[in-house]
């Protein structure tokens, strides 16, 4: 499976496609950032990432995109702009008919250095190493984005079967509420037939 991974910012979106193989193989096919000057409009900034972003998805072909998900900071500012960057991703990943996966800072952490409070020090030697890669990835989005798409390599098939264990137990649960309702409608029309 291919991923692109997606560090969202309106200055320097991380970009990282990894091919995953069996179990935890995993191989780094591109690494870089998508740039946009402070000084532009926002809707200018925003269209020049999604540009590239749109590039990268056209140029490496991936089969999913996975993207980290916004959380609260106390900058709301830049919490808005990250997110602004996210939808703008996603839209692009729409139009091209992939799906999108969001993953939380902690999510990550917790899948690439095996706890969910890893500074970014960890993540990026943990990536390194994982992708076998001679130097660290820079700058740190760069990196951010290699260890979201490892991330999704590794949680998706977690993740698909969760989802079928979901799907199959709410099954389980409307067929016992079927028989339910039938065993119910079965004892009213019983006692109903032999009231006088």
């Amino acid at each position: 499976m291919r991923v692109l991974g997606v560090d969202p910012g309106l200055t320097r979106c991380g970009l990282g496609v990894v091919d995953g193989g069996r179990g935890r193989e995993a191989g780094c096919v591109a690494v870089g950032v998508a740039r946009s000057p402070a000084e532009d409009e926002l809707a200018s900034r925003l269209l020049a990432v999604g540009d590239e972003v749109e590039r990268w998805m056209d140029l490496h072909q991936p089969q999913v995109v996975a993207i980290e998900r916004v959380f609260s900071q106390h900058n709301v500012r830049t919490v808005m702009g990250t997110a602004q960057v996210s939808g703008v991703v996603a839209l692009a990943a729409a139009r091209r008919d992939l799906p999108v996966a969001f993953h939380t800072p902690s999510e990550v952490k917790a899948a690439i250095s095996g706890s969910g409070r890893a500074d970014k020090q960890q993540v990026t030697a943990m990536v390194t190493k994982i992708l076998g890669l001679d130097a660290a990835p820079k700058p740190a989005d760069a990196a951010d984005a290699l260890a979201l798409a490892i991330c999704h390599l590794w949680r998706a098939p977690m993740m698909d079967r969760l989802a079928q264990a979901e799907a199959r137990a709410a099954e389980l649960a409307r067929n016992h509420r079927a028989r339910l309702k039938q065993a119910q409608q079965a004892a009213r029309a019983k006692t109903g037939g032999t009231k006088k």
